[in-house]
């Protein structure tokens, strides 16, 4: 059984973003093919959290191979979702400090659902813990059409250039 929604993601008007994309790259380095968040639309300072999501198209880079005549969003793909939500989140309100943010590790990552092209995946993500400069921790959770399809845990990690993580 799914965990309880982090948010109502029912609630928030996709069409008017907090954040667009030109936005977001003010705050995040991916740039072309790795650029995996297309808006935020709720940030909760309050719970330590957003909302954000990804429109999948046909056009992905994993289209043509990541099945031939069946495109499977790849659940690495997925997870690079969620950790530029909450990259975007730990960066925008400095919750760490460092040039990037970097995956320390995931728990508890499970796919609950196949994610296709021609989709709108939304997101969420709400911090359980920080230990300022050193980490920061994340629940998130994907959905489509409303339904979850993943969540899981992740850990982030401060990193700066020529730093070894």
């Amino acid at each position: 059984m799914p965990p309880r929604p982090l948010y109502d993601i029912e609630q928030f008007d996709y069409d008017k973003p907090l954040y667009t994309i030109d936005d977001i790259r003010k705050i995040n380095p991916q740039r072309h093919e790795m650029e995996q968040l297309t808006a935020v639309v709720y940030v909760d300072r309050e719970g330590d959290g957003l909302v954000g999501y990804k429109d999948v198209t046909d056009k992905e880079f994993w289209c043509t191979g990541h099945m031939p005549g069946f495109p499977l969003m790849p659940g690495v793909i997925l997870c690079e979702c969620a950790a530029q939500l909450a990259g975007f989140y730990a960066r925008k309100f400095d919750l760490l400090g460092g040039e990037y943010l970097g995956f320390g590790g995931m728990e508890d990552v499970r796919f609950r659902k196949s994610v296709f092209p021609n989709s709108r995946l939304v997101l969420a993500v709400q911090t359980t813990k920080i230990r300022k400069g050193k980490r920061v921790e994340f629940d998130f959770q994907g959905f489509v059409d409303g339904g979850m399809v993943f969540n899981g845990s992740m850990i982030g990690v401060p990193i700066n250039r020529g730093t070894p993580l």
